[in-house]
């Protein structure tokens, strides 16, 4: 029998990888792998096109019925330009927190779900526990859209998936949507002496984010509102702007990101419809006025699909396993809408708090990784 392992002593060993979206999570995986291959049990590897990044898929039980998945993403944000007092890849544990990059956001709740490892295959339970870990979740949940498409038509495809992102330990029944776009202008560059035979591509931009700002404003100001979200609205959101060469020459090109999170029932669309309307009807032709090959192209960075549960069973069986009362609606993202979408009824409830991720000196409680450590308990009790 392979030695067990605690959960922090595999936290501590899967925050060594450095998994940043940016590089590849094949050395973690195959971790993985080879730690599951230990007690018997067989991996499925999913890669993306470059072959250097993988999902895993594993089961533990039989394979020829649902089950219950337990999700969570490998990859972390980036630590670049971040003021961390202890090296984020090594953890250091001081008043009863274990601080690394990836301990709340989400290393913790995989590291559990592994330690649970032995205790599962002793259970000998009828329902199968499945464990699905992706890649490049942080950069708009690029990875699991390839394992989801091979699940989606088995007929042994999980019934229920438990997303592990840190809530702490409360059960998420709904989150906001996410689109998000980046957008290049083309304009013509001149002298700014002669501003008015060049095409301003910046103020372009400004024209267009400053649109944008406008229905943010609407939203949050005529709604619609849901109470149970912070912010209770759909936000609209422009983050990043680059553009010119000097201010004496007028520029030629600039291009923005943006995004729009949106609340369940919204439709984005309606936002880049009304925008799209008016760049056609008051940008553009101003701008091929002077220079008739200017334009205004788009690019979809990520689509992220609202999570609202459909199966209230699950619900009732989550809250019971959480000891809490009541579900929560939060306004970031995880990739539980598309697991729904292929009809695999999710809920988000994980260790850690949302206010510690992506930040420098990135913690978890381990009060919070004993209590993941029981909601686990209380599912394989509740599946015997």
């Amino acid at each position: 029998m392979p030695q067990t392992k605690t959960s922090i002593q595999l936290i501590r060993e899967l925050v060594e990888f450095d998994t940043t979206s940016r590089n590849s999570n094949l050395e973690l995986i195959e971790y993985i792998k080879g730690y599951l291959e230990d007690f018997g049990l067989r991996s499925e590897l999913v890669y993306d096109a470059t072959g250097k990044k993988a999902n895993l898929f594993a089961t533990i039980g039989a394979n020829d019925i649902g089950g219950v998945a337990l999700s969570g993403h490998t990859d972390v944000v980036p630590v670049d330009g971040q003021n961390w007092f202890t090296d984020p890849y090594q953890i250091s544990e001081s008043d009863n927190r274990l601080y690394g990059r990836g301990t709340s956001d989400m290393k913790s709740f995989i590291a559990i779900c592994l330690a649970k490892v032995p205790q599962i295959i002793d259970l000998n339970l009828e329902t199968p526990i499945h464990f699905a870990f992706s890649y490049d979740e942080e950069i708009g949940c690029v990875g699991v859209r390839t394992l989801l498409r091979e699940l989606a038509n088995r007929k042994n495809k999980p019934r229920s998936c438990i997303i592990g992102e840190p809530t702490g330990m409360r059960v998420v029944r709904s989150h906001k949507g996410k689109i998000s776009r980046s957008c290049s202008i083309h304009g013509l560059e001149s002298h700014s002496g002669l501003a008015h035979i060049g095409v301003n591509a910046v103020e372009a931009a400004a024209e267009i984010i400053a649109f944008l700002k406008r229905e943010a404003r609407e939203f949050k100001n005529n709604g619609p509102f849901d109470e149970e979200f912070s912010p209770s609205y759909t936000t609209v959101h422009t983050g990043l702007v680059r553009g010119g060469t000097a201010l004496n020459i007028v520029p030629k090109f600039c291009e923005f990101e943006a995004e729009i999170r949106h609340l369940p029932n919204d439709d984005p669309d309606e936002v880049w419809n009304r925008m799209h309307q008016f760049i056609e009807s008051e940008i553009l032709p101003e701008m091929q006025a002077v220079f008739p090959e200017a334009r205004i192209e788009w690019k979809e960075l990520s689509v992220i699909p609202a999570l609202a549960t459909s199966d209230d069973d699950l619900l009732h069986v989550a809250q019971e396993l959480s000891n809490t009362s009541g579900t929560a609606c939060v306004s970031f993202g995880t990739e539980g809408g598309l697991f729904e979408e292929i009809g695999i009824p999710s809920v988000v409830c994980g260790p850690g708090h949302i206010d510690q991720a992506h930040k420098p000196n990135e913690f978890i409680e381990i009060a919070q990784v004993q209590k993941c450590e029981a909601f686990i308990d209380n599912l394989l009790e509740h599946l015997e």
